[in-house]
């Protein structure tokens, strides 16, 4: 692993997931994001997941939800082996270029009520 860049974390309530209407579900996550959590036995712990992935991911950025970011700019997907990955498109690519990032960790937990996520960026 490189020099840490950055890192993030965040805690997300599952509760407002099962909530969610299609449409703002549909501002929030890619379409790979929502088709894989809308396969899942309880979808709403996947959305929380992921969410809270997202806001980590901004927060080693340094970002936020600042600049122009859009939430469909970070999308958190699975990798055959079930590891967590990241891709950045539009102003947080370009945030990871500047700041020179080559990779990411990320890892997501949950228990019955909230779902968690960490994020590190290195060189």
């Amino acid at each position: 692993m490189g020099a840490v860049i950055g890192v993030g974390i965040d805690l997300v309530d599952i509760e407002r997931f099962e909530r969610v209407k299609p449409r703002v579900r549909e501002r929030l996550f890619t379409r790979a994001e929502a088709r894989y959590c809308v396969l899942q036995r309880r979808p709403a712990l996947h959305f929380a997941a992921r969410f809270a992935a997202k806001e980590a991911v901004l927060k080693a950025l340094g970002t936020g939800w600042s600049g122009g970011i859009a939430w469909s700019d970070v999308e958190i997907m699975r990798e055959e082996h079930g590891a967590a990955t990241v891709k950045l498109a539009g102003k947080a690519k370009a945030r990871e270029k500047k700041l020179k990032i080559r990779s990411w960790h990320v890892s997501m937990t949950h228990t019955s009520t909230s779902a968690a996520a960490v994020a590190v960026a290195t060189s």
